[in-house]
């Protein structure tokens, strides 16, 4: 497993030095749609060419799943899977809240997990059954349970995902609650296991997005499980992560 943590570390380093330099210099007029409301941009294919270069280059037998690129490499266990830049919208306008998120898993199984945001200079990492750190430190979930709680959402592109965490909100909200869209999930999700907020739902997620920050709430002590309390896995689109004292209740407003 360190070989696998070199290579991931190398990846993001390099990748994060890149997208430090183009984030100073940005022009949001190089900004192009991909979907009615998804945006890409040169830092997100180039930040995806330098992550899968050096993965290749160093785990030659390990497949990679990418969110511009797609799935490559041979019929091996190991499965790299990247979001190259997870808040693209958050670079695009200069807000620091946009992260690099890289996961391997074996068979399915979720093994290390890194968030790395470069700009707040915040690496957030977990390896399953060992913890989770940022900048080395050891990380846990919060311990809040009520009063104040803050929680927040993310969605996917479709329409009938976007419907549902507007609905989710609005009952937050309505429910004198704090419930904010930051705009990055894994940032939210290493927020979770870090206990800077409590929770994070996210209806229409893709695999590339969470996959790394929700291994860093388990290995913070956190509760994932699908919109319907059930256990998650990779192949769920659906994801709510806590620290577990909220999660419940959680559920309940969810599943109104």
């Amino acid at each position: 497993m360190n070989e696998f943590k070199k290579a991931a570390k190398a990846a993001l380093n390099k990748a994060g030095s890149f997208l430090l330099k183009e984030y100073d210099k940005f022009d949001r007029g190089t900004v192009r749609l991909k979907s009615l409301h998804e945006i890409v941009t040169k830092a997100d294919l180039t930040s995806e060419e330098i992550i899968v270069k050096e993965l290749k280059k160093r785990l030659p037998g390990h497949n990679i799943l990418s969110e511009e690129m797609g799935k490559s490499g041979s019929s091996g266990d190991y499965l790299w899977i990247v979001d190259p830049i997870d808040g693209t919208t958050n670079f695009s306008m200069h807000n620091p809240i946009w992260s690099i998120s890289l996961a391997l898993a074996h068979k399915g199984d979720i093994k290390l997990g890194y968030v790395y945001a470069p700009e707040l200079n915040e690496l957030y990492s977990g390896e399953k059954g060992k913890g989770a750190e940022l900048n080395g430190k050891a990380i846990n979930v919060s311990k809040v349970k009520d009063g104040k709680v803050l929680n927040t959402f993310c969605h996917g592109s479709k329409n009938k995902d976007i419907k549902k965490a507007i609905n989710y909100f609005k009952a937050q909200k309505l429910n004198r609650l704090d419930c904010r869209q930051l705009g990055s999930a894994a940032v939210e999700l290493a927020y979770v296991a870090c206990g800077r907020i409590e929770s994070i739902m996210i209806p229409g997620a893709k695999s590339w997005d969470i996959a790394a920050g929700v291994l860093l709430v388990w290995e913070a002590g956190g509760r994932v499980t699908d919109l319907k309390g059930g256990e998650w896995s990779l192949e769920k689109s659906e994801v709510l992560a806590s620290n577990g004292l909220v999660h419940k209740e959680l559920l309940k407003v969810i599943n109104v």
